[in-house]
């Protein structure tokens, strides 16, 4: 199955928590902090949405930040997705 996201949807993927930290200590999954850099799985369309036209600014491949309880939570084949409108996206992340 795969997702298809509408008008001005965006569906992104968390980004896995680094396992060791920079100076090389490995942490148990327990230390881990839950990242908050997701990765950019498909962009919908854009278009008319509440009345203005809106450009899609996000890119599958894309890593970016959104709103701490931004989005709606989806499995699909075992994978965990959020589905959140390019609104609540706050910054794009570049490396």
């Amino acid at each position: 199955m795969t997702l298809k996201p509408l008008a001005d949807r965006v569906v992104i993927k968390q980004v896995k928590a680094e396992e060791k930290t920079k100076s090389g200590i490995i942490l148990s999954s327990a230390a881990q902090e839950k990242p908050e850099v997701y990765e950019v799985v498909v962009v919908g369309p854009g278009g008319m949405v509440d009345g203005n036209e809106v450009k899609m600014e996000v890119k599958a491949g894309d890593k970016v930040i959104t709103g701490k309880y931004s989005g709606t939570t989806v499995k699909v084949d075992g994978e965990e997705y959020t589905i959140v409108r390019q609104s609540d996206i706050l910054a794009i992340v570049e490396e």
